[in-house]
């Protein structure tokens, strides 16, 4: 369930979705069962709520914090998607029912007002082990109603990276699991993974590399289904992979999204879970018109039995992506590399290639960037500042300007505490490299430096302006200067 609005392509993922119903399977359905089931062999669990207590009763405190009113403070408006409920830790809204299910149920007032629930982990640290898998399962049954009378229901199980907590504004870099969604009633389940930049980058958004297929059985609506997602380090490239009833219905491995992305969202703390039912926005909107409608009806909830994580495997590390080189021993030079690392200086020289702007204008925002990465990096800030010398150069053509971010996460989480946006450096129409330093100045700097343990340095060059294509010289040609000893 992004966080910024969408609009998905979904036309051609619902045609799919229904047209494999003929062919699937019994499976999931029935009612509550009360209890986590055991794990499999190999697995072991390592947190799960399986909503026994009172009826009326609140999920568990301890596990669990309620998100209230229209968005985080400080985050986006209608948590982003444009969705219209109010959020509320009322009971009407969120409650144990008492026979083993948590329940959040959207009410519509005499004034046409909605009102939902929406839950998240306390934890944000679930993460595949290194040379392991994580999975993350819930079984859960969506609201019983469907047609006209489903118009802008829009329940989901998903879950966000942890540095999401407290900024609200690095989606989608920092990942986004759709584990299951649905919208308007349909028989279908949608599995989407959310990374990279928006709009656009590996994974287009703002829609994302997303499947959906009917429900094995009975439909979505009317029975319990097993929603599952995995996320397996044991494999080269890591996969994840998406479930419903056992059977596989989505996969995106590391390849298809490219290093960066992967690594922006994967090798921060983890990730916490999520569990609510919307109303209206983007996803219902782009198959209905606006919803909800003065069709909809009120008080369907959706069941939720249990919610479990468990990993199996791990003890060995899989190669770091992208490449990245510490610092050398005493020193605070990075060298740009070949391969999209950063650190000690290579023997050979080389070049890569900056895209052209096309006759845009990119200032500040970097796109189609060559990134450049180092860490786990574990240095003393030395109260200076990033000194940089960026061979570049345009050849023959006119008005190019390449521009540098120079981005630093203190704890190796994801969260990029201090970035530096640097003033694009105008090259000229002759060829031979420039020198491009900071001496150009800052464009934009957010955040505060603190020392590193195991953190990483993000360098992001790109053409900001021109329309023709640029260069940088890498391998023993540019360095970046980190103020940390």
């Amino acid at each position: 369930m992004s966080r910024v609005r969408r609009t998905p392509l979904l036309a051609s993922l619902l045609a799919g979705a229904l047209a494999a119903g003929a062919l699937l399977g019994l499976g999931g359905a029935g009612t509550a069962s009360g209890a986590v089931p055991p794990p499999a062999p190999g697995w072991s669990l390592q947190w799960s709520d399986d909503f026994n207590g009172p009826d009326r009763a609140l999920p568990n405190s301890a596990d669990w914090q309620i998100d209230t009113g229209h968005g985080y403070p400080g985050g986006p408006a209608n948590w982003g998607t444009g969705e219209i409920q109010n959020y509320t830790s009322s009971p009407d809204n969120l409650r144990l029912d008492g026979t083993g299910n948590l329940r959040i149920t959207p009410l519509k007032d005499g004034a046409g007002n909605w009102t939902s629930a929406r839950i998240e982990t306390k934890r944000a640290d679930f993460k595949a082990p290194a040379g392991g898998t994580l999975r993350i399962e819930g079984r859960v049954q969506m609201p019983n109603v469907t047609g006209d009378a489903a118009l802008g229901y829009w329940p989901a199980f998903w879950a966000l990276g942890a540095p999401y907590r407290g900024n609200y504004w690095n989606w989608p870099a920092i990942g986004e699991f759709d584990i299951m969604e649905n919208v308007n009633g349909l028989n279908s389940v949608w599995g989407v993974l959310h990374c990279g930049v928006n709009p656009g980058g590996p994974c287009g958004e703002t829609t994302g590399i997303g499947a959906s297929r009917t429900c094995p059985g009975a439909s979505c609506q009317s029975a319990f289904h097993t929603y599952r997602f995995e996320w397996d380090r044991s494999v080269s490239p890591n996969e994840l992979r998406w479930y419903v009833d056992d059977q596989l219905f989505h996969s995106v491995n590391e390849t298809r999204v490219g290093a960066q992305a992967w690594a922006d969202m994967t090798s921060h703390a983890g990730y916490f879970i999520l569990l609510n039912v919307a109303m209206g926005g983007a996803f219902p909107d782009a198959l209905a018109g606006k919803t909800p409608t003065a069709a909809t009806v009120s008080g369907r909830p959706m069941l939720v039995d249990y919610v479990a994580v468990w990993t199996k495997g791990g003890g060995t590390t899989p190669p770091t992506t992208p490449p990245t080189t510490p610092p050398p021993s005493g020193s605070s030079q990075l060298y740009l590399r070949t391969g999209s690392g950063a650190g000690d200086a290579q023997s050979a020289a080389s070049a890569v290639t900056l895209a052209s702007a096309g006759g845009a204008n990119h200032d500040g925002s970097p796109t189609n960037a060559q990134v450049f990465t180092s860490g786990p990096i574990t240095r003393t800030y030395n109260g200076g500042s990033t000194q940089f010398d960026l061979s570049v150069d345009a050849g023959s053509v006119v008005a190019n300007g390449q521009q540098v971010r120079v981005s630093y996460d203190q704890t190796g989480d994801g969260s990029w505490e201090r970035v530096e946006t640097y003033q694009y450096f105008a090259t000229d129409p002759a060829p031979g490299y420039e020198h491009y330093t900071q001496a150009r100045g800052l464009r934009s700097a957010t955040g505060s430096h603190g020392n590193l343990v195991n953190g990483r340095v993000r360098i992001e060059v790109w053409n900001a302006i021109g329309n023709g294509p640029s260069t940088v010289g890498v391998g023993n040609q540019s360095v970046v200067k980190i103020p940390f000893s």
